[in-house]
């Protein structure tokens, strides 16, 4: 459990994962980080660009560079800036995604929601994507359903099943009781499965409603009866579908939780053959990753 010392003197280390980055979006984003955590770390996942010499060149700088050969995944590169952290030997790590945007008080308040909870695993912002009307609800499964968690007051603190990756806030001894991200999945479910392995440790995941972030799921949405529905290129549909059957295969997943993600899974199934365009390459990525699922195949495709 994190200490009471932990919790009143966070030292908090920032690591932005980084693949192809739209620098000046990535520029903006150290610069919302800079006083608000005691290290900055990007980990680039074998970008083009050369990040190294781009950080050196700004007047707001990241503290450190961790320049990978080649894509191994998020999950890989979250564990080299996790591992890099303890070596700093900071108390908590916050994973950011390159195209996130903080409120300038965002790490502030996930820390204060965290004070009061030592059996914490993590805290989350809530965040808003420009493209949708309104802001993603925390989620978390209750009695075979999926219950949407909505914020209404700005000072919830909500239990949740697991948060999105970006904008996560992780105490170092949850970390290690707990483990690294798995890396085997390269991208898709990866926060998904660390928050119900936490969960299964005993521990609890918090949605904190003061806290706010801007922060762009997948590519362009869909809009479908006036809703707008999150899209993913047909690679990434390739991960998700693969990743979440080998959840379902994963003995401690709590079987509940399965059956509602299979049915959720189900329904996107049909959906994305039907109107994701185009819709060949996004059926076939999706089977094959259902069936490389059902087969055990995990790494990079």
């Amino acid at each position: 459990m994190p200490t009471q010392a932990d919790m009143a003197n966070p030292e908090t280390t920032a690591i932005i994962v980084t693949y192809h980055p739209a620098l000046d979006v990535l520029g903006q984003l150290v610069g919302r980080l800079k006083n608000q955590v005691k290290a900055i770390l990007i980990v680039d996942n074998g970008s083009d660009e050369d990040i190294a010499a781009w950080n050196k060149a700004q007047g707001l700088a990241a503290d450190h560079v961790i320049a990978l050969n080649e894509n191994v995944g998020i999950a890989a590169a979250q564990n080299a800036g996790i591992e890099w952290a303890k070596q700093q030997g900071a108390s908590h790590v916050l994973l950011m995604d390159q195209d996130s945007l903080p409120a300038h008080d965002m790490v502030a308040e996930l820390h204060a929601a965290l004070i009061d909870k030592p059996a914490a695993a993590s805290a989350g912002p809530r965040y808003m994507d420009s493209r949708q009307k309104n802001p993603p609800p925390f989620l978390q499964i209750r009695n075979w359903r999926l219950f949407r968690h909505r914020c209404e007051t700005g000072c919830d603190v909500l239990p949740v099943d697991y948060l999105i990756a970006s904008g996560c806030l992780i105490p170092m001894p949850v970390l290690e009781q707990v483990g690294d991200m798995r890396d085997d999945l390269f991208i898709d479910y990866v926060d998904i499965e660390w928050g119900l392995r936490a969960g299964h440790h005993g521990f609890q995941s918090y949605g904190v409603c003061s806290a706010h972030m801007e922060h762009s799921l997948g590519e362009a949405p869909i809009e479908f009866r006036g809703r707008k529905i999150p899209l993913h290129s047909p690679l990434r549909h390739y991960y998700h579908f693969r990743n979440a059957v080998l959840l379902y295969r994963t003995g401690w997943v709590p079987f509940q939780w399965k059956c509602v993600d299979a049915w959720r899974l189900l329904l996107k199934y049909g959906f994305y053959t039907l109107y994701a365009k185009p819709r060949r390459q996004h059926f076939m990525k999706m089977t094959q990753g259902l069936l490389h699922g059902i087969m055990g195949k995990a790494g990079k495709h």
